[in-house]
């Protein structure tokens, strides 16, 4: 369901009436003129269990938006709670009591806080496979990172919020990168911030491979425009490498992303084009769609920086999984979000985040 109205009273209303007494997962667009403290007071009153986040954009049937609440019902929740201090890592994951059935864990996490992985990473030491995995990075464009988490508890930055469902999922992860140069080994790292690419200065090694093969130059003021083309991909003995996407440089040279990188990652330098990401999102529809029996909802998560790159195109992208969703399921209702990065079990199921990447949800009962 997509809401265009900003009046609180209204929203909380239209909410209402929409999840009943099941959960509310609240995906907001960050220009979105509307009081986000004051709606979870509103929430709160009328008793209604939820979870959210603030992006970049939203995702309703096959639209785009800068402004409007994109709202889906999670049904049969097992556990609803937030992570605070996703930096510091001295937190704790609440145990749960995995019956004999399927189970899906959906997460909103701060996409511009440090130690995701090692958040998730905790995740899955915890529930392990006893449940699929599926969310995304919450945040500004701007990249400023402040409170863009929510649930009952309140609005937050440096945290997650987290919901457990006893209910079957079917996941598809794709990205359409093509390696350029590589392999280079990241000698030195803190975090997501890489220090060193084979003892080297990690721009300038990044630099020479992006320059000579787009054919054009780093100025002070271009990086990210040039840098949106060229993510890293961390190498993986099967399947495709995981994509981390570098956001800036600093003056040492060191290069941020989105997501952490460990010392001694083998990395390649990626790029793609219109096609590659396109069939790559198309690939990471079917393969869910496929799987899925009985489908009540289709979530996409679906990373901001590949409308940077596809620009007018981009609506093609979103275009071809609508339409494979709505031709095999014409009744199953589409929502979403552009993240600052995406989250996603795949595979023999472990947890991953990525960047620029697509990953398309079918959830069940």
């Amino acid at each position: 369901m997509f809401i265009y109205s900003t009046q609180t009273t209204e929203v909380v209303n239209v909410i209402k009436k929409h999840v009943r007494s099941n959960t509310a997962l609240i995906s907001i667009a960050e220009h979105t003129d509307i009081d986000v403290e004051g709606l979870i007071q509103e929430l709160n009153k009328e008793g209604i269990a939820f979870m959210g986040g603030i992006f970049p954009k939203v995702i309703h049937g096959n639209k785009i938006f800068e402004k409007g609440i994109v709202v889906n019902t999670l049904h049969n929740i097992e556990k609803l709670f937030v992570i605070r201090g996703i930096s510091h890592k001295n937190y704790r994951i609440p145990p749960i009591d995995f019956k004999d059935r399927d189970y899906s864990l959906f997460t909103y996490v701060d996409g511009l806080t440090s130690n995701i992985s090692h958040f998730l990473n905790r995740l899955y030491l915890n529930y392990g496979m006893e449940t699929t995995y599926f969310g995304g990075g919450a945040g500004s464009l701007s990249l400023e990172q402040k409170p863009c988490v929510f649930n009952n508890e309140g609005l937050f930055e440096d945290a997650a919020v987290v919901a457990v469902m006893r209910m079957t999922s079917r996941i598809g992860v794709k990205h359409g990168w093509k390696k350029v140069d590589g392999p280079f080994i990241v000698t030195k790292a803190d975090g997501n911030i890489i220090k060193e690419i084979n003892w080297k200065n990690p721009f300038e090694v990044y630099r020479s491979v992006v320059e000579k093969h787009s054919k054009r130059k780093f100025n002070e003021h271009n990086f990210f425009d040039l840098a949106k083309g060229y993510p890293f991909g961390l190498v993986k003995k099967e399947g495709e490498c995981i994509v981390r996407d570098p956001l800036m440089v600093n003056e040492s040279g060191e290069l941020i992303c989105v997501g952490e990188v460990e010392n001694n990652a083998v990395v390649d330098i990626l790029n793609g084009n219109k096609e590659s990401l396109i069939n790559a999102a198309k690939s990471a529809a079917a393969e869910c769609i496929y799987q899925s029996e009985n489908p009540r909802k289709a979530i996409i998560i679906d990373c901001i920086s590949r409308i940077l790159f596809l620009e007018k195109h981009f609506d093609e992208e979103l275009n071809a999984i609508t339409k494979l969703i709505k031709d095999q399921y014409p009744d199953v209702s589409i929502g979403g979000a552009l993240t600052i990065g995406e989250i996603s079990s795949y595979g023999e199921g472990f947890l991953e985040l990525y960047n620029k990447t697509t990953v398309v949800g079918m959830f069940e009962l």
